[in-house]
């Protein structure tokens, strides 16, 4: 028998509304975050924002959608793994 791994992909999206508000979809897990940077990896690479003020507003990791509110500087892709293989944040949490 011919066993198949189906994985589903999300889609991925990032909307930035007035340097105030950014909605990302996609969203796998939250590495860490605090007032001044938030990293999550997403399938499409890992995220870093970076603002003052910062705040998680909504986070829904089965829909893969999260709202960051604050002060904007920068949303900025990476390639590399921010969570050094230990998993994210909330995945180390609740094991």
């Amino acid at each position: 028998m011919d066993e198949r791994k189906v994985t589903r992909v999300r889609a991925h999206s990032v909307f930035v509304e007035n340097r105030e508000k950014v909605t990302i979809t996609g969203v796998d897990d939250v590495d860490s975050f605090n007032e001044e940077e938030v990293l999550l990896i997403t399938e499409a690479g890992d995220i870093t924002i970076a603002g003052e003020g910062l705040h998680i507003a909504k986070l829904n990791l089965d829909d893969g959608q999260l709202i960051v509110e604050g002060y904007l500087y920068a949303v900025e892709y990476s390639d590399g793994d921010t969570s050094s293989g230990k998993g994210g944040l909330f995945s180390r949490l609740f094991k």
